[in-house]
């Protein structure tokens, strides 16, 4: 079964299985003490740092190992905003962070510290310039993650660490996404990864911190990783994350290219063979193994069980897939279409032939859902809306339709539906005539405006009706 969900966590790497196993039996005594099964299992500790060090790019002595990506995630921030409290309390984050920075981020707001989010562009990137503007002299950190977790775009880490170094503000970098293809450019202050992102045993952590940066480790003081990382160590998960990161780098540099090129026969294929489709993320400046795209019409639910029926892993950031029915924070961010969405992410050594099978059941399966929820067939590219309204709307576009104004119902109905009813309602309103949504699922605020970019339609904006939203929308063609 073809797994496509990287990002999510990979595969164990085989050089994992082997460390583990092999340092099972040697790495299990306490490496504080000074006998020798203590002796041997700091030995393995110590060539363990030493191997993770170099491929993150610091000395071993600035490196801590945690128990995992989110422990890094909270110790670094929290760590890092305590040693600079002197300085002030003021955070900066953009704002298509990972969930654990964010979650961070808003413990430090609710406890009475103050945050900027910075905004990013539709292909989820940063602007340098905009960042270093929400510098201030009471910034007592800044964060930037290397590589988006859901779209892949890669963040310009070295320009924004510039700028923190001119305004003496720390920067803090999830490095999770990116650190199984190179290391982290830029001269950064504080770095977190976690060894399941690429193909290391899961609850295994990195973090670590420069010399010369204020840091001051949260809780009770422990006397082992530096007192970042309290508990005894898990050795042999710590040495099969150190092996396992060091054998995907040496495999990096050809995988990056095969996989670059698996990901850009996706992007262009996806486009030719599924109508209305946007591919997010930025086209060049990206992770080489992921790419996201998001189908019109298409309950993002309905489309990832249908794949797994297909026998293919991946995952989705559409609200239609989340427990809250609230759409990705970075889809939203980036102000692009969110329902139907699908992440594929490879893994090292995704075979050409479970890629080429990928696409060719994307195809039938997005027909096969649109279908099922009665989506409009559209021609590909900009048009007018769809073949005609829905039973609901019908009678509504009969009363409304000369004078050009029309409303779709669709308190109460779920994403994708009101942008559904939209789409059939445009094909009864005259050109220069508007069709006025009422919605009260969270997504329609990011879909029909997405749906009128696609669409070539002019989005008049929202206003508050009782128990929802209304979206207005005149026709244009």
């Amino acid at each position: 079964m073809p797994y496509f969900d990287a990002a999510s966590s990979a595969p164990l790497h085989p050089v994992a299985r082997q460390a583990l196993q092999a340092s099972l039996d040697e790495g299990w005594a306490d490496p504080a003490r000074l006998y020798r099964e203590g002796r041997r299992a700091r030995l393995l500790l110590d060539a363990a740092r030493e191997a993770a060090a170099e491929a993150v790019g610091c000395r071993p002595d600035e490196l801590s190992f945690t128990g995992s990506g989110t422990q890094s995630v909270h110790s670094g921030i929290y760590g890092s905003l305590s040693g600079r409290r002197r300085v002030g309390r003021h955070l900066v984050v953009s704002a298509v962070e990972h969930s654990s920075v964010l979650h961070s981020a808003a413990s430090h707001e609710a406890a009475g510290g103050s945050l900027t989010e910075v905004a990013v562009d539709r292909t989820g990137r940063v602007s340098p310039e905009a960042y270093a503007a929400a510098l201030r002299p009471d910034t007592a950190l800044a964060c930037l993650q290397s590589a988006n977790h859901e779209v892949g775009t890669l963040q310009p880490v070295a320009e924004v660490a510039e700028a923190c170094r001119a305004a003496e503000v720390p920067l803090f970098v999830d490095a999770a996404q990116s650190l199984a293809w190179g290391p982290v450019e830029g001269a950064w202050s504080v770095l977190a990864a976690s060894a399941h992102k690429w193909g290391g045993p899961a609850g295994v952590g990195l973090l670590a911190v420069r010399k010369g940066v204020r840091f001051a480790p949260q809780g009770p003081p422990d006397e082992r990783e530096s007192g970042r990382a309290p508990g005894f160590e898990n050795i042999p998960a710590i040495v099969a994350a150190a092996a396992s990161l060091r054998a995907v780098r040496a495999e990096a540099e050809a995988e990056a290219a095969r996989l670059r090129d698996l990901v850009d026969l996706i992007r262009a294929r996806v486009v030719e063979v599924v109508p209305d489709v946007e591919v997010v993320g930025d086209p060049v400046r990206r992770l080489p193994h992921l790419v996201t795209f998001s189908c019109l019409y298409v309950d993002g639910e309905t489309l990832l069980h249908e794949l797994d029926r297909a026998e293919f892993s991946v995952s989705s950031g559409s609200s239609c897939t989340s427990s809250t029915l609230t759409p990705s924070h970075v889809l939203r961010a980036m102000g692009v279409l969110s329902e139907g969405n699908v992440r594929v992410s490879l893994p090292f050594g995704t075979p050409a032939e479970d890629v080429d099978r990928f696409l060719d059941v994307l195809t039938w399966l997005v027909t096969a859902v649109r279908t099922k929820l009665g989506a409009p067939v559209v021609a590909p590219g900009p048009t007018g809306g769809g073949t005609g309204a829905g039973a609901e709307a019908g009678t509504e576009a009969e009363a409304g339709a000369e004078a050009g104004e029309f409303t779709v119902d669709s308190l109460g109905r779920l994403c994708p539906v009101p942008v559904i009813e939209l789409a059939k309602a445009m094909g009864d309103v005259p050109v220069g005539g508007v069709v006025t949504v009422l919605a009260d699922d969270e997504a329609a605020r990011l879909d029909i405006p997405a749906w009128c970019e696609m669409r070539d339609q002019e989005y008049l904006g929202e206003h508050p009706v009782d128990g929802g939203t209304a979206y207005r929308v005149r026709r244009r063609s």
